[in-house]
């Protein structure tokens, strides 16, 4: 009686989960088989989810419309280099406020942290002043010099080094290593799935940011690719298909990189909450 029931709640939690899963992938489907159609299908009524013909001359159509190849190329050095510098500055920030001893640490950390509760929207226009006293405005430096720091990656990498224990960085110092030394050679390749999971997020922030480009970049040749979906909407608002392709190419990186990083970014979120 007892495993009968047991199945029966697992079978309907499974059938629930799947249920949630297909609702959750509706629109996702939607937008795949919408840059396969033509403009005129994609709201025809009865909807058809698979085209009788795929029209695949829309993904080669979109590269002749605007820019976007140049976009890609905005958002991936956006991206690749606030990544790179985020993974730096929270992955050394994080080492002191959990390895090492001084007065006031732990209040420096709780200020430090709850930066996170602060809406953006609060310090949007002081900051905007500054990027413009400082001449940045119209750059990809003031993007980059604004998102080089997170809070929330400086959390993630001390949680991370909590759950390594204290008994090798003692050692370590024993054996007459650097804090430096103890910080590259023991925490950095004991975390690497704490970095993975702050460089999926900081990969898809960047690459998702749309307030941020459009507020400090005008010129075109600047935009990222958000921009430039958004330039294609506002020329082309009509070709659904066409817009829903150019959205299915901007996922991709997206996706490569959750994909590959995967199994790192599942152990970094389950070691990300414990505490040594």
């Amino acid at each position: 009686m007892k495993t009968s029931r047991i199945n029966i709640k697992t079978i309907c939690l499974y059938g629930l989960l799947v249920l949630l899963s297909i609702t959750i992938l509706l629109p996702f489907l939607w937008m795949v088989s919408s840059s396969l159609k033509t403009s005129q299908e994609v709201f025809s009524v009865p909807m058809k989810w698979l085209p009788e013909e795929p029209v695949w001359e829309n993904f080669r159509e979109i590269w002749t419309k605007i820019p976007l190849l140049m976009f890609f190329k905005n958002s991936f050095k956006l991206a690749i280099i606030i990544t790179v510098l985020q993974v730096l500055t929270s992955s050394f920030a994080a080492y002191p406020f959990a390895k090492m001893k001084f007065p006031g640490k732990d209040i420096i950390f709780l200020g430090y942290i709850a930066t996170i509760a602060v809406p953006w929207q609060v310090y949007m226009v002081p900051q905007f002043i500054m990027i413009r006293k400082m001449q940045l405005a119209d750059t990809h430096l003031s993007l980059i010099l604004m998102q080089a720091f997170t809070a929330f990656g400086v959390f993630l990498m001390r949680q991370s080094y909590l759950s390594i224990p204290n008994e090798l960085s003692e050692a370590a110092r024993i054996d007459g290593l650097s804090e430096f030394g103890i910080y590259s050679r023991i925490m950095l390749p004991l975390s690497k799935s704490a970095i993975a999971t702050l460089i999926i997020f900081s990969f898809v922030n960047v690459w998702n940011d749309y307030m941020g480009p459009m507020i400090y970049l005008n010129s075109t040749e600047l935009k990222t690719i958000q921009l430039g979906l958004r330039m294609f909407i506002t020329q082309y608002s009509a070709d659904y298909n066409l817009i829903m392709a150019a959205a299915l190419i901007s996922l991709i990186p997206v996706g490569a990189l959750f994909l590959s990083m995967q199994r790192f970014f599942i152990e970094g979120v389950a070691t990300s909450g414990l505490k040594g």
